[in-house]
């Protein structure tokens, strides 16, 4: 017998992967079935794969009927029809370069490689949010996971793709540059000569250190004026913002707000509701 309604899904990350099974009937993540797992992004090629197919199998084991589809969520560069590495460069998965990794996982684990899908993961972030989250009725939407990385995407007609913005020419560099983690660690040491882990950390200072105050604010003017680029091009009906940074967003949303009120920009902006699972029903959905 088929199992046609359970799938499963997974979200790859720089040091991590989740994974989990869809029910694709209720848009939903089975309750106890995400495995999360550790992954040394920097091993050779044979640990990664193994790494990820461990927690993939893991999760596999707990569907009644055999799992014959798998939708993952991958950070790029990739080439994502073919399933090729082309991740070079960026401190990350390097040994995975050139390497099909469809192929891979479908001799790690069972599943054919046609049933393979890797999507790009901030499109499966926004998919995920429009479709089993809060706008679940929305038509137009731009996505923005701030973290390590910039991550940019597109929602209209029903499907979501990387808008792949993260290196666009911005101030005296790139978009990225600016908005990341390592912009707010190096904008603290900057004006401190003190260094912290993350952003998280950064926002413990707030109340005790008047600078935190200061980078933050910095950090509201170039996400605003990235922004009012994106939702000019784009004319979104909402946007939605994700990832480890906008769990600070308290310190910086209501300056980015003002800027783009300033800029006549007054489409609403939702934070992330779903968190991780959005990345993985988007994947699968």
């Amino acid at each position: 017998m088929k199992n046609e309604r359970i799938r499963l899904g997974a979200d790859i990350g720089g040091s991590h992967i989740t994974a989990a099974l869809v029910d694709v009937k209720t848009e939903r993540i089975l309750a106890g079935s995400c495995i999360r797992a550790k992954v040394d992004s920097k091993a050779p090629a044979g640990v990664i794969i193994g790494s990820w197919a461990g927690a993939l199998k893991k999760a596999m084991a707990q569907a009644v009927l055999p799992v014959e589809s798998l939708g993952i969520a991958m950070p790029g560069p990739f080439d994502y029809t073919a399933g090729i590495s082309l991740m070079n460069g960026n401190d990350k998965y390097e040994s995975l370069y050139g390497l099909n990794i469809k192929e891979l996982l479908a001799d790690a684990t069972g599943i054919p490689v046609l049933h393979i899908h890797i999507s790009n993961d901030a499109g499966c972030f926004l998919k995920g949010e429009v479709l089993a989250g809060a706008m679940k009725h929305c038509k137009r939407a731009v996505g923005i996971t701030l973290g390590t990385g910039l991550g940019t995407s597109r929602y209209k007609n029903g499907e979501a793709t990387d808008a792949d913005l993260w290196q666009m020419p911005f101030m005296n560099g790139i978009a990225e540059d600016y908005i990341s983690t390592r912009w707010f660690l190096k904008r603290f040491r900057e004006r401190t000569g003190q260094t912290v882990a993350n952003v998280e950390e950064l926002a413990t200072l707030y109340d005790s250190n008047a600078e935190v105050g200061l980078v933050f604010e910095e950090f509201a003017a170039h996400l605003a004026s990235f922004l009012y680029g994106f939702v000019t091009a784009d004319n979104p009906e909402v946007i939605i913002l994700g990832g480890n940074i906008a769990r600070a967003g308290r310190y910086f949303m209501p300056g980015v707000l003002a800027d783009l009120k300033n800029r006549d920009i007054d489409i609403p902006v939702h934070m992330a509701t779903l968190g991780e699972d959005a990345l993985i029903l988007g994947a699968v959905l």
